[in-house]
């Protein structure tokens, strides 16, 4: 399955990536899964995705850890207040 992942503010700062396309394990269904396997990636990954604030969306539809993962899907993480 293969999901394009998109990082806004602080989190996109601290990953160095504002978006990127992967295919994820089987292992991977849901969002909060997703979280969790990027999160492993190291500290930085782990210190930007671990914040409980932490927002999430699938699809641009506003989401939380237990919504499931389609292929295809876009998912987005970003802290919880964003200016413009």
């Amino acid at each position: 399955m293969a999901v394009t992942v998109k990082f806004f503010a602080s989190v996109r700062e601290a990953v160095g990536a504002s978006s990127e396309t992967l295919v994820l394990p089987t292992s991977v269904t849901t969002v909060g899964e997703l979280r969790a396997h990027l999160a492993a990636r190291g500290d930085a990954w782990g210190q930007a995705l671990g914040s409980p604030a932490l927002r999430m969306a699938c699809d641009q539809i506003m989401c939380g850890a237990d919504s499931p993962v389609a292929d295809g899907a876009e998912v987005a993480f970003f802290p919880p207040v964003t200016g413009g």
